[in-house]
Parts: structure tokens; C-alpha cells; sequence
């Protein structure tokens, strides 16, 4: 079992910079990739960015390539989201998820974190 924390969350306004965290205890020897994941309210749970937690092998959506940047500390266990240039269209629960397949499905993760509200005021 893995066990994920976020934190970071908060309200700013657009064009502003903000960092997520999300940390990682249990069996984090399991994990292949970690990933962050974002819910707008009405809206599916949408993929973001990932990261391959060995290689750090990255790849991100297309709405956030540019402004996004995922990393990993594996020494601390704790994965970050750093967003920069943040738009109203970016307000939305952020979750992280980890999971030994790991691309772009919500399915390909078996382990979330609760989430962090982030809102992005125009």
C-alpha cells in the first residue's frame, strides 16, 4: 500500500505561480510512475503531467506544456507540481496518483492521494 498527501493548494490570481507537493509513504519501492491529475467542478478527472518516479522520464498535457513542471525528490519521497503562468481555465481539485503502469488513464493508477483545491481568480 502507498499512501499520498498533497499540499500546496490555494486561491491566487491568474498569471501568479504556485507549488503542489505531494508526498509518499508505505511501499514506495511499488511505484513506477507518479502523476498529478486535476478535476474541474462538472468536469472528468483530466491527466496533467507524470513522471517515471526511477528514470524521471516526464510527460505533460498539452494545455499546461510551457508553464507546468513536475519533479521528484527520491530521497524525501515527495513528488512536486510547480505552475507558473496560471490561468482561471487551471482552477480545479488536484490530485496526485501513483502506480506501477502509469501514463495518462486515471485507470493505470492504483493509489490517490485526497486532493488540493486550487483556484485561479481572473
Amino acid at each position: 500500500q502507498v499512501r499520498l498527501v498533497e499540499s500546496g493548494g490555494g486561491l491566487l490570481q491568474a498569471g501568479g505561480s504556485l507549488r503542489l507537493s505531494c508526498a509518499a509513504s508505505g511501499r514506495t519501492n511499488s511505484i513506477y510512475a507518479m502523476a498529478w491529475f486535476r478535476q474541474a467542478p462538472g468536469k472528468e478527472r483530466a491527466f496533467v503531467t507524470r513522471i517515471t518516479w526511477n528514470g524521471g522520464s516526464t510527460y505533460y498535457a498539452d494545455s499546461v506544456k510551457g508553464r507546468f513542471t513536475i519533479s521528484r525528490d527520491k530521497a524525501k519521497n515527495t513528488m512536486y507540481l510547480q505552475m507558473n503562468s496560471l490561468k482561471p481555465e487551471d482552477t480545479a481539485v488536484y490530485y496526485c496518483a501513483a502506480g506501477k503502469l502509469g501514463v495518462t488513464s486515471p485507470n493505470e493508477y492504483d493509489f490517490w492521494g485526497q486532493g488540493t483545491q486550487v483556484t485561479v481568480s481572473s
